[in-house]
């Protein structure tokens, strides 16, 4: 059976190192999105989700409490879970990453499998979904790409930016993108963030997905320029995971047929939600709702 959305990438295993505290717990893009839409779906039957995840045997926990929501996840296996080690100061803005682990890149054959109206992919690394991986999965469904993994490479054990390496030939494939105001201006290589979004679009790009934090977002398509109003949290506890949270709240919306301004609206509201707490979205769309 065709499932409305599909989400694709690696879980990680991610180290937390603060002056107060050392955690270890499992995250990533893929992550946050498959506990968010499991709360939205307790409210939604009608609605198919499933989860194309990779990583090691080891770290197979993380899985096993994706599925206790209720989540179908089938598991490409990996040599190595991605492993990242954050390590914050005082001032939680000075941040020194490392990957200590990187796990092996989606192929063609790992996916072959793939069948959705949405098909998600979480990139956390430049070389995650190579160009053939993105042409085969073009042609199963709307392909929906967040650019934050496009725009980091390893070398050693250090987290560099770069830009996306035959960005205008991937971006020919990809129909929604999601970006925020530092990687719209690297891809685009515009100043200008609405100019940058166009260009996008100009490229291929179907619908570009500009957040802007708590100055709200921005629907760009060939035909017209939405902009959507931030709502304020009543407190800002953990923004890890929001631009997940705004794609998975903005698609959950588009695949019940809903329009753009609509959709993008409720992401904003979901967003908020889910930054008044600590790891992934919890809440539900009446909560959402009852923001905007």
């Amino acid at each position: 059976m065709r499932d409305d959305i599909c989400c694709i990438g690696h879980i990680t295993h991610d180290r937390i190192i603060t002056p107060r505290l050392v955690a270890e717990l499992p995250g990533g893009s893929t992550y946050y999105f498959s506990h968010g839409i499991s709360h939205l779906l307790d409210e939604c039957s009608g609605l198919t989700y499933r989860l194309v995840a990779s990583l090691a045997q080891e770290d197979m926990q993380a899985v096993d409490d994706i599925r206790a929501r209720g989540i179908e996840v089938e598991v490409v296996p990996s040599s190595h879970t991605v492993f990242f080690e954050n390590i914050y100061g005082d001032n939680v803005n000075d941040r020194k990453q490392r990957v200590l682990a990187k796990a092996d890149p989606f192929t063609v054959e790992s996916l072959a499998r793939v069948d959705a109206r949405y098909i998600v992919l979480g990139s956390l690394l430049a070389d995650d979904f190579p160009l053939d991986v993105v042409k085969m999965l073009a042609g199963r469904g709307t392909l929906v790409v967040d650019a934050q993994g496009y725009l980091r490479e390893v070398h050693g054990d250090k987290v560099h930016a770069c830009d996306w390496a035959n960005k205008e030939e991937f971006l020919k494939y990809i129909d929604i993108l999601k970006v925020n105001e530092h990687e719209v201006r690297v891809v685009s290589g515009e100043e200008d963030l609405l100019l940058g979004a166009r260009r996008l679009v100009e490229w291929g790009v179907k619908e570009v997905l500009l957040t802007l934090g708590s100055l709200g977002s921005y629907v760009v398509t060939a035909d017209e320029t939405i902009a959507i109003p931030a709502f304020a949290p009543r407190e800002v506890v953990d923004a890890t995971g929001c631009g997940d949270t705004y794609v998975m709240g903005y698609l959950f919306k588009r695949v019940q047929g809903c329009g753009i301004k609509e959709a993008a609206t409720f992401a904003a509201a979901v967003s908020t939600v889910k930054i008044e707490k600590t790891g992934p979205f919890t809440g539900t769309q009446a909560q959402a709702l009852a923001r905007i």
